[in-house]
């Protein structure tokens, strides 16, 4: 198995979920993690293999296909919103151009079987008053149009080439190990409460929620449960504000309360015009509820603070 973006947030989670499996999984990304791995995956994370190969370099992408006998691929690399709109250049380059060449590299191997990519809900939006184009589809920022062109991309190599695909879309994903980006604040919170540091959750509003273990099952479960086709899943998001992670943190942790605030704009909803749960191709799915995640996500910084 190789998993693309795998020194992230998410990737590390994907590949405990995958050393829980028995899975041999390799590393694709800049950097290794090495520090993560270990705190996620215990023993496991010195197990890595890791490998740098650029994600636009598709014949170096197709040589180590080869050599590491590679059959299913989690692809997770892409920069994110502030990246792609101070960069789109950049951003297209990594995020479409990337992706385009681990699917055709997967296509020269001939040895792929599935593929599970991270698409999103950023593909949604609000277009400008009088404007003609479907409002389903208008991305308000360059990293949801990146992430609709790959989907594009992934329909076309199933529909010339039969090379099935899944892609998921979590919307925002919390947990342990959550630094990056505005919407890790409840994630942080959580850290910022177990360590009793005051804490400000810098958005308001409303979004769907999914804790990171139940994605990272959802990439490895979808990739080797795949079927005919290149499919898309939303993941259920349990809707919630950052005022009910506050008041969730401190039922569980009595000792924050008063920690941790909320202030800030509120962020988009995206939700989507067309609902396409993952329960429909994994028929068993089971959602771990929020105040379940955060349960968790407290109990791992415990651990990490008593370690």
């Amino acid at each position: 198995m190789l998993v693309t973006g795998a020194s992230g947030f998410i990737g590390t989670w994907v590949l405990r979920e995958l050393a829980q499996r028995g899975v041999r999984s390799i590393a694709l990304d800049l950097r290794p993690a090495r520090d993560r791995w270990k705190r996620v995956l215990g023993a496991d994370g010195s197990d890595v293999q890791f490998f740098d190969t650029s994600l636009t370099d598709r014949d170096g992408l197709a040589s180590l296909f080869d050599r590491e006998s590679v059959t299913h691929i989690i692809h997770l690399a892409a920069l994110l919103t502030p990246d792609c709109q101070q960069d789109p250049f950049r951003g297209c380059e990594i995020n479409v151009l990337g992706s385009t060449a681990i699917f055709d590299a997967a296509r020269t191997t001939g040895r792929i079987a599935a593929f599970s990519y991270a698409s999103s809900f950023a593909i949604h939006g609000d277009l400008p008053s009088g404007s003609e184009q479907d409002n389903s589809l208008a991305p308000p920022m360059f990293y949801g149009a990146f992430k609709l062109a790959v989907d594009l991309v992934a329909e076309q190599y199933w529909r010339h080439f039969g090379l099935r695909s899944i892609a998921l879309r979590p919307h925002v994903v919390f947990g342990p190990e959550r630094e990056l980006g505005l919407t890790a604040g409840p994630s942080l919170a959580c850290r910022a409460a177990v360590r009793g540091e005051p804490y400000t959750i810098g958005y308001t509003g409303s979004a769907g929620y999914d804790y990171v273990e139940d994605v990272a099952r959802g990439f490895v479960r979808g990739v080797f449960e795949c079927p005919q086709g290149a499919t898309i899943v939303d993941l259920p998001s349990e809707p919630a504000t950052p005022e009910d992670f506050v008041n969730l943190i401190e039922c569980q942790l009595p000792s924050a309360t008063g920690l941790i605030k909320v202030a800030g704009q509120a962020i988009p909803s995206n939700v989507s015009p067309c609902p396409r749960p993952i329960a429909k191709i994994l028929t068993d799915w089971q959602a771990t509820a929020l105040a379940s995640g955060i349960a968790r996500t407290l109990h791992y910084y415990h651990e990490l603070n008593d370690a």
